[in-house]
């Protein structure tokens, strides 16, 4: 990832989120001279040089400048020439039905709101999108153009316009922040730079970073968004697996039965924990066996682990004869409760 010129912050850079990149003369359906006639209102050094200014200041700066850029309009583009985000920071969701209504919309009556795309750093041509994945696939499903604003921006900068764009709406799960941390990571983003993309502090950046490092990213994606769970129970998911050398394996083993794979992401989550989770011991119980009238012929015992039978001699031979006949229809029924064919 080059440095930008300058050397400057994140921070100091801020203001270009709302730049549009009109330096695109070959921009499929680009009327630059359309953008390059509205100008923006400029933006003096002291409102965005200040390194020091709050969180809150700078989102609230973001949005107003980007309501300029979005109020010029934006360029259709061809959605094949746009690719992912380089930092993908969603999981699947359980279902399609508000993308399928949301590309519905589009269809009756047009995007109505620009995505926002950077010009990719390494095909010439091609463009990534910084937000609005959504109604780029839209668009790609329905092959139609999507409306999008060319931004300037480094990889810095694009995952911080995601991150704050996310932190707006509030629909990352917390496992989708985790991933999104860790792949901020992995691509040397500094931790200055992956806090203000999560608006998070130093302990909760490190919680996000304690259970990316532990759950291998296919487990992850296998259980999926689990918007219901929080942190408290992916950050026991992780320490169980990170405790026990086999515990991976069981939540593999878990995951990969198409009974459990059909379930929402929150069902798939309980199946992994469940995996990793030891049994409750329970003290060993005993009932006693008695005949119509009330006689005790025996007795059952019951624990995790095995149940016992015993019973008096004399129905000792005609109880096991009788048992064993009955064994094959009450494992079927045993079976037929736990969902099992």
């Amino acid at each position: 990832m080059g440095k930008r010129a300058g050397g400057k912050s994140i921070l100091a850079n801020f203001g270009s989120f709302s730049q549009p990149d009109t330096a695109a003369p070959n921009a499929p359906g680009a009327d630059v001279g359309s953008m390059a006639a509205q100008p923006l209102a400029r933006v003096g050094a002291g409102v965005i040089g200040a390194t020091q200014r709050s969180l809150t200041e700078l989102r609230e700066e973001r949005d107003r400048l980007m309501a300029l850029v979005d109020a010029g309009g934006g360029v259709d583009i061809d959605p094949k020439l746009i690719d992912p985000s380089p930092f993908p920071d969603r999981l699947p969701d359980d279902d399609d039905l508000d993308f399928a209504a949301l590309k519905t919309l589009i269809s009756e009556e047009g995007q109505k709101v620009p995505i926002q795309v950077r010009r990719h750093p390494s095909h010439e041509g091609r463009y990534q999108v910084v937000y609005g994945h959504r109604r780029w696939r839209a668009a790609s499903d329905l092959g139609i153009k999507v409306k999008a604003t060319i931004l300037a921006l480094s990889d810095v900068e694009l995952v911080v316009a995601q991150g704050i764009e996310n932190a707006a709406r509030q629909d990352l799960s917390w496992v989708e922040r985790a991933l999104f941390a860790k792949r901020m990571d992995d691509a040397g983003i500094r931790s200055r730079d992956v806090r203000a993309a999560l608006s998070v502090d130093d302990p909760e950046l490190a919680r996000l970073r304690a259970v990316s490092r532990v759950l291998p990213v296919e487990i992850i994606e296998a259980i999926g968004r689990a918007p219901k769970v929080g942190r408290p129970r992916w950050t026991a998911l992780a320490a169980a697996i990170g405790n026990d050398t086999s515990a991976l394996d069981r939540v593999r083993k878990a995951l990969s039965d198409d009974k459990v794979s059909a379930l929402p992401s929150d069902e798939r989550f309980k199946w992994a924990l469940a995996a990793v989770t030891p049994p409750v011991a329970r003290p060993r119980r005993e009932m006693k066996l008695r005949s119509p009238a009330g006689r005790v012929v025996g007795k059952a015992m019951f624990s995790n682990d095995d149940v016992r039978l015993s019973v008096s001699a004399g129905h000792g031979q005609a109880f096991s004869a009788f048992l064993e006949g009955e064994l094959p229809v009450l494992m079927e029924r045993f079976f037929a409760r736990e969902g099992e064919a």
